[in-house]
């Protein structure tokens, strides 16, 4: 019987239930010990990251790479392109990102800045559809990028979705800190200000993510009103201020957005 104390790094004995298939956790776990700052890594490396021993990092390598997902050189392994597929399965598995770009890209044309479409993953927003114009933050940002949700205006929309317990969940396991001198960081403020967006229905954030940058969301809602995706406008302070923004975006913003909530609801 084995001893349940002697668990690979990062893992505790607590197990979530029979349904839990724990190599199938840890092969995704070594997927994501690869990122921009770690591309190539040796086993120990990717062992070390992911929270394995040696020997089952090993298998789990091999095994992506029977199947053409990782692929080795010397002693690095790396993805390939073929991880792309998982997260596209997502992407094309949601028809509201098909519904929502022509929407968007309308959008673009209309305010002449770019559009961006984001949901919540626990403390962050991941971007599932982006409609650039130019290049207006020093962040590079593309489908799957990830920001902070309490610092960005799409991730306090999509906050203000979320129930009083499970708001303060995410706040407290949220990094909070200080990205510019206008970043707001303390918990209290943070729910006042979530407050204030829940009741408005739109949310707008200047510098607070990056100086120069200003951005402004309003909620995409599914047939029952839950808010399942934020759409938002960015914009550059030296182009316009925040009030600007709010007069001249908020309207066709939240016009784009009830659009795509319709169109979701449509689809049923």
């Amino acid at each position: 019987m084995s001893d349940p104390s002697a668990q690979p790094p990062g893992e505790t004995a607590e197990r979530p239930g029979d349904s839990f298939v724990q190599s199938f956790a840890r092969g995704l776990a070594v997927i994501r010990a690869f990122d921009a700052q770690r591309p190539s890594q040796t086993l120990s490396e990717v062992a070390t990251t992911a929270g394995l021993t040696r020997a089952a990092a090993r298998r789990i390598l091999l095994t992506l790479q029977t199947l053409g997902y990782v692929d080795a050189e010397g002693r690095q392994f790396r993805l390939t392109a073929k991880t792309l597929d998982l997260g596209f399965a997502y992407l094309t598995s949601m028809p509201i990102w098909n519904l929502a770009e022509p929407v968007m890209e309308h959008l673009v044309a209309q305010v002449h800045e770019s559009c961006s479409a984001s949901v919540l993953d626990r403390t962050e927003i991941v971007y599932v559809l982006r409609v650039p114009t130019q290049k207006i933050i020093a962040i590079n940002l593309a489908t799957g990028s990830r920001l902070p949700a309490f610092c960005t205006s799409m991730g306090r929309v999509l906050l203000a979705g979320l129930d009083e317990a499970k708001l303060d969940e995410v706040l407290a396991a949220s990094e909070l800190r200080q990205r510019t001198p206008r970043t707001v960081t303390d918990p209290a403020e943070l729910k006042k200000i979530i407050a204030q967006v829940r009741e408005q229905q739109w949310a707008i954030v200047d510098q607070e993510l990056e100086t120069g940058l200003i951005s402004i969301s309003a909620p995409i809602r599914d047939r029952q009103g839950r808010i399942i995706a934020a759409m938002n406008v960015s914009g550059n302070a030296q182009r316009s201020t925040a009030k600007q923004m709010i007069r001249d975006f908020l309207p066709p913003l939240q016009a784009a957005a009830l659009r795509v909530s319709t169109l979701v609801a449509l689809r049923g």
